[in-house]
């Protein structure tokens, strides 16, 4: 019998003991395909791509092990008992039974994810690392209309909402925003928290529209697992501020659509012990609203006492400042004692949560204001449009790409490329490395110049590279280098060029020696001359290099080999698209 004979029916071996496909999982489950994807969506559970398909290339594979932890799942169950009780429903609404199925609805079974939230994250820094795709799901849907068709609720579109302002107002309060960039698709953001960066995508404050080629009952699943991964984040986001979460907000400003700010009221007044109380008009003075602010006065005053004695709050908000980085005094004091005004036009919401975060104030125009548009004490009216209103000379009027190109250079940009009416510079991207890609705008070298200027760095001038510097004439020329320490760098210069040309003769030599060294072939070589046979023996150094670099290249196997040359297309191209950059940016510069 051969050695690996197995008989029919005996235990699988390889890739078909340890993959099965989805219709297997299914059958093995007994449950249908809704059902299994949304298991697998809660549960993390994923594809595989084993190296040898057993069934086929057209079949989805899931490893054994995935799929037996599903069959021990309590939540399996859970939505098996819930399937049960809508048949309930479901046959007494058939028999018109209107009483009976109405009251089946109230009992009907619940469940929660928080279970598997503590699973799948075991550690506050892992819920940290897989946060990107999260806040930007519940960012989409704060901003979707609600919608029948496709199950989206109010009350989940106004949860995601409230989650996502929550989210905000603790990065502008921590101060831990550190890029921000405007695309078509919608604004890009990042944030760093425990040395963690965290990017997400907002859309645009525009009417948001449903398609047909999307799968609305996937996402829905997926956004029911992120509303109780990121509020179990910001629960113990607020609790390391020591702030009651969540958050009970002035129900004025909540009416009037500020909800930032109210949060942000909400979460200073809770770190320095005080109590926000919501401004009363003389026309809603009833009994009623009395009532409900003195019942929202009273639930504040018991949710800011400290929780163990009395200066605890003032120690913990204090330590909190002491562990603060150097980025974040920068950025907190980026926008120091500047004051803004946001017109009905700009993108309010994203302005609201930017400029708090690097330590400006602002306000806006409409009700629920923290102060006027004829606040004499404005420097910046973030505009953009003309307007026919009165102007003051007391503050500038900009565009609000100077906040972002602000925000990501650490520095107050000049404002007059930025001012109404004109046609404001390109907005670069911060998350785009200028180095790597080979390519470095013009105006991306006139803002690391200032940078330059505010931190007193010597840069080169327009036109010299970073390797002229490296000369020490030019920089005896600059006024950097003294007479002295110039003659002492051109010295050391002078001794390692010597010393590297030194070394590339003994490498020759070396190689001349290994070349006439060599076995000679018992075939009759024809007879040369002498100067010939030395310079067709002695291969000239770019060959040499040429050797050399194929070396590697040699050695690899195939699939590395077609992974190599995959690379080296790919520099290939952003090297003829860089070229391209250039050559039509001096075609302009040659038709002005």
């Amino acid at each position: 019998m051969p050695k690996h004979y197995r008989p029919a029916g005996k235990k699988k071996e390889g890739n078909a003991a340890r993959y099965m496909t989805r219709s297997q999982a299914l059958k093995s489950l007994q449950v249908n395909l809704n059902l299994f994807r949304r298991l697998c969506i809660v549960k993390g559970i994923f594809p595989r791509e084993p190296k040898k398909k057993v069934k086929g290339n057209h079949h989805t594979y899931y490893h054994v092990k995935d799929i037996s932890f599903l069959q021990h799942e309590p939540l399996l169950e859970k939505f098996r008992e819930i399937k049960t009780y809508q048949k309930k429903v479901q046959k007494a609404k058939a028999k018109k039974n209107e009483e009976l199925a109405r009251l089946l609805l109230t009992r009907q079974p619940t469940y929660k994810l928080d279970r598997l939230i503590r699973e799948r994250y075991p550690t506050f820094i892992d819920a940290l690392r897989d946060l990107d795709d999260c806040l930007t799901m519940v960012h989409l849907f704060a901003v979707l209309p609600a919608s029948d068709r496709e199950n989206l609720e109010v009350k989940r579109v106004h949860n995601c909402r409230r989650l996502s302002h929550e989210w905000q107002a603790y990065i502008s309060r921590t101060h831990a925003l550190r890029k921000v960039f405007v695309s078509v698709k919608g604004i890009y953001y990042q944030a760093e928290l425990e040395g963690q960066k965290i990017t997400w995508l907002t859309p645009h404050a525009i009417q948001q529209v449903f398609t047909n080629d999307v799968d609305f009952g996937v996402l829905l699943t997926f956004l029911e697992f992120y509303e109780t991964l990121l509020a179990f984040t910001n629960f113990k986001l607020y609790h390391s501020l020591n702030v009651k979460y969540p958050p009970i907000l002035d129900s004025r400003l909540e009416a009037l659509a500020a909800d930032l700010y109210a949060l942000s009221r909400y979460i200073d007044a809770s770190s320095r012990g005080m109590t926000v109380e919501p401004k009363v008009d003389a026309s809603s003075s009833s009994q009623s609203n009395d009532r409900a602010e003195s019942e929202l006065r009273l639930a504040q005053l018991q949710h800011q006492l400290p929780s163990s004695e009395p200066g605890a709050l003032m120690h913990l908000v204090a330590d909190k400042e002491v562990e603060e980085d150097e980025e974040t005094r920068a950025c907190k004091s980026l926008f120091k004692d500047l004051k803004f005004f946001l017109s009905r036009e700009v993108p309010r919401e994203s302005l609201l949560f930017v400029l708090p975060a690097f330590g400006g104030t602002v306000s806006w125009e409409g009700e629920g204001a923290p102060f006027k548009e004829d606040d004499e004490s404005i420097t910046h009216h973030i505009i953009d449009k003309p307007s026919a209103g009165h102007m003051y000379l007391s503050r500038e009027y900009v565009q609000p790409q100077w906040i972002y190109d602000c925000v990501n250079a650490r520095i107050i940009l000049p404002t007059e490329k930025y001012l109404v009416g004109r046609i404001p510079p390109p907005h670069l991207s911060p998350f785009v490395d200028n180095e790597a890609e080979g390519y470095v705008p013009d105006y991306a070298e006139t803002i690391k110049r200032l940078q330059a200027a505010a931190r007193n760095d010597v840069l080169p001038l327009p036109g010299v590279g970073k390797e002229d510097l490296e000369d020490p004439q030019n920089l005896l020329y600059a006024g950097v280098m003294s007479r002295t320490e110039e003659a002492e760098a051109a010295e050391n210069k002078k001794t390692m060029a010597e010393r590297e040309k030194q070394y590339h003769e003994e490498l020759k030599k070396e190689l001349k020696k290994e070349v006439t060294g060599s076995v000679v072939d018992d075939v009759a070589a024809p007879v040369v001359e002498e100067g010939e046979g030395e310079e067709s023996s002695v291969p000239d150094a770019a060959q040499i290099a040429q050797d050399t670099a194929d070396m590697p290249t040699l050695m690899m196997s195939r699939k590395k080999r077609k992974l190599y040359d995959a690379m080296k297309i790919g520099q290939k191209k952003k090297s003829e698209s860089v070229e391209r950059i250039k050559q039509r940016k001096k075609n302009l510069k040659a038709d002005q």
